[in-house]
């Protein structure tokens, strides 16, 4: 099988193979946690190791994706490329923040300033993220493919701003439980995957994000 041939990823497999077992195992979790079939917080963030491992294979399977179309010559994927790296830094900086985070939390001992800096640690990671995606945009040099990013971030931010301010009305008429407002954000990355598939569906590309 010759190098053009042979298929680019991790262990043969593209990046949203492994990005589909990450969200299931992910998912998974939750319910497992959620309904109490799993309890402690030593052994939840002992199992959390299979999603985090599932989601630096994403990272992985990206980069070799790219590396494998740099190596016929094209430049193409450059910013990708650049935009995946910081992901993986700020990816795992918000998750040992947040490993942090659940480590102080159940403690009373802790200064007020530090359990300050510790609980901004988080956001200032997930701002990471949105400052890698404002980078790829602006160093993204293929125009059909930066269109495809500001119409996915569109449609994210869409998604993101219409069930907050849904779930807020009915919040406020006692209809549904409160949320913390760090779901906006969550439901931001989420809304990321239907402007993808919109942009598979439309274009036929998933695009660069």
């Amino acid at each position: 099988m010759s190098a053009r041939e042979r298929p680019s990823g991790l262990l043969g497999r593209g990046p949203f193979f492994w990005a589909g077992l990450f969200f299931v195992s992910s998912a998974a979790l939750g319910l497992l946690a959620a309904t109490g079939a799993i309890e402690g917080r030593g052994t939840i963030l002992v199992l959390v190791l299979v999603p985090v491992a599932l989601l630096f294979a994403v990272f992985r399977a990206a980069q070799l994706k790219i590396r494998a179309k740099q190596s016929s010559g094209s430049r193409k994927g450059v910013a990708q490329a650049a935009y995946i790296k910081r992901v993986a830094m700020f990816t795992s900086f918000y998750l040992a923040s947040v490993a942090l985070f659940a480590l102080f939390d159940a403690r009373v001992d802790v200064p007020y300033v530090i359990r300050l800096v510790i609980a901004l640690l988080p956001g200032l990671a997930v701002i990471g993220f949105f400052w890698a995606v404002g980078r790829l945009i602006i160093e993204e040099q293929d125009e059909f493919l930066r269109m495809l990013t500001v119409r996915q971030t569109l449609v994210a931010t869409a998604i993101a701003l219409s069930a907050a301010s849904i779930w807020g009305f009915l919040e406020s008429g006692d209809m549904v439980p409160h949320l913390d407002a760090y779901w906006v954000a969550v439901v931001w990355f989420f809304g990321l995957f239907v402007g993808a598939a919109a942009n598979r569906v439309e274009h036929g590309t998933w695009g660069s994000i």
